[in-house]
């Protein structure tokens, strides 16, 4: 499968794919492998000390280590920053196909592989299409996104970071690329203005997973009561700013409270974000996660402050909290 993370400048795409990489890549089994494409060269570096640090590589035996990194960063030539990413996916075919291994192939960031062809596509003299890209953009998307597939002999997870430029989604980089994911992560500037990390907009966001034979009926319907109740609290912002919360109804007014408890609760402390935030980062499973978002909606919670469910990990820790 392949997700992709949207987001502007300083959003927070890359410490979310680094958080990932740090939950998954050094818990996963398999390999992984992560290719750079035209992003900050220090980036690069604080990933390889981390992956040394954490023993995902091994220095001292290279054949014992878990992950590849491939970069072509700010600083390279236009077609060595397109080509980088292509390079990055033989070796996840490789894993696949040779070793015969399940591989997890991270992208930061496909929006730059995108650019890079854009320049290379000046260079060649070709007439540029909307917006000054490529005419080529869809062609070179697909020949990047389709060859990312499962076979037999092993699969290729990938999860990309796609920048967004200027915050709109309609820019043709991120519009091509959303009809190649299977899942969708949106970032969003409003929810990281509010302090809210990682800012992810629950209602923007899509997964063609989250259906009840996939992911179970028990998973879906709270997924799916979490986002009613933020829906509505989008609804009432409108009225609330214009007359205040006290117009609201009885109901609405307990809707919106368990929307700003979910809001908050959706926060989470990164490992990665330690040494900027200075608190613990936290890890939440999956059932973890769903018991807490089934608590704040069955209305157990409601005599909580709000603040107390934000940036913790599990629930427990939000009602000690308080």
């Amino acid at each position: 499968g392949k997700i992709g993370l949207f987001g502007g400048a300083g959003v927070g795409k890359t410490v979310l794919i680094m958080e990932l990489i740090n939950n998954i890549a050094k818990a996963h089994g398999g390999v992984s492998v992560f290719g750079g494409v035209g992003e900050r060269t220090r980036e690069g570096n604080d990933l390889y000390m981390e992956m040394k640090e954490s023993g995902v590589i091994n220095e001292k035996n290279i054949a014992e280590s878990k992950v590849a990194l491939v970069y072509g960063q700010m600083n390279e030539p236009p077609g060595a920053r397109m080509r980088v990413g292509l390079t990055a996916l033989t070796m996840a075919e490789y894993f696949r196909d040779v070793n015969e291994q399940d591989v997890l192939l991270f992208i930061d960031n496909i929006f730059r592989f995108v650019q890079a062809g854009s320049e290379v596509s000046a260079l060649l003299g070709r007439m540029p299409s909307a917006v000054g890209y490529q005419p080529t953009l869809s062609t070179e998307m697909g020949s990047l996104q389709e060859r990312i597939t499962s076979t037999k002999e092993g699969s290729i997870t990938s999860i990309q970071a796609v920048y967004v430029p200027a915050d709109d989604l309609t820019d043709p980089a991120p519009a091509t690329t959303f009809a190649h994911l299977d899942a969708t992560t949106v970032l969003s500037r409003g929810l990281a203005a509010k302090g809210i990390y990682p800012a992810v907009d629950p209602l923007d966001s899509t997964s063609t997973m989250l259906q009840p034979r996939i992911v179970g009926e028990e998973h879906y319907e709270t997924a799916q009561r979490v986002k009613q109740t933020s829906q509505r609290y989008k609804e009432l912002q409108d009225i609330i700013a214009i007359l205040g919360l006290d117009e609201l109804s009885e109901e609405d007014r307990l809707t919106v409270a368990r929307a700003r408890k979910i809001e908050r609760f959706l926060s989470q402390p990164f490992f990665v974000a330690e040494v900027f935030t200075g608190s613990p980062g936290k890890y939440v499973g999956l059932a973890e996660t769903i018991r807490g978002f089934q608590f704040i909606l069955s209305g157990e919670l409601d005599g909580l402050p709000e603040q107390s469910f934000y940036l913790v990990g599990n629930i427990d820790e939000a009602t000690a909290k308080a």
